[in-house]
């Protein structure tokens, strides 16, 4: 059987570039044209096989609206990864990326998995941001950097494989008889939206 790693994983920036949407999309492979945006935070859960391990992701998908920024901290202050998104459509959600970005080293995990998800994808015909400018900041800054297109299920799986690649195996040796490490520290109330 094989070892579980859990994954407190969050996802990250402004209402609307459609955080909720490939989480949907992720973890139970449904996308909403009429998603209601995040209050607060949802949270919800996918086990997938990396290797000889199972990867549960443990998802906060974050509000966008500005009046929930503060409690972000909250929320990815215990992660292994962060998924910053942005719309590709959207010059400014890509400016608002490179805020979290800073916020995250400032005062995220030192070793935390950074992810940036170009959104919307399949809007390319009125791109604002160029893939190749979304390649150069993630490289500049050590990021996995995906295209995802939660409407047309693009790339969805390859984001969480991506994360999961970055992610050190368990070592049994290091944590006891079970194997298995715990990487969540859970300081937020629990709560379940489906989309």
């Amino acid at each position: 059987m094989s070892e579980i790693q859990k994954l407190h994983t969050s996802f990250l920036l402004d209402t609307g570039v459609g955080k909720s949407s490939i989480v949907c999309r992720f973890v139970q492979d449904h996308f909403d044209h009429n998603i209601s945006p995040t209050i607060g935070a949802s949270f919800m859960t996918k086990t997938v096989p990396c290797g000889n391990e199972l990867h549960k992701f443990l998802i906060w998908d974050t509000a966008g609206q500005e009046r929930f920024h503060s409690l972000a901290p909250m929320y990815y202050r215990g992660s292994a990864a962060a998924v910053i998104v942005y719309d590709i459509t959207k010059q400014d959600s890509f400016h608002t990326l490179k805020k979290w970005v800073k916020e995250l080293k400032e005062h995220g995990p030192e070793n935390i998995v950074m992810a940036i998800a170009g959104n919307k994808c399949d809007l390319s015909d009125i791109r604002e941001v160029p893939l190749k400018d979304a390649k150069e900041y993630a490289e500049s800054i050590g990021a996995i950097v995906v295209e995802t297109s939660a409407k047309n299920a693009i790339n969805i799986e390859e984001l969480f494989q991506g994360i999961s690649r970055q992610i050190p195996p368990l070592d049994p040796q290091e944590n006891g008889n079970t194997g298995a490490i715990k990487l969540v520290k859970q300081t937020a109330p629990t709560s379940r939206r489906c989309c």
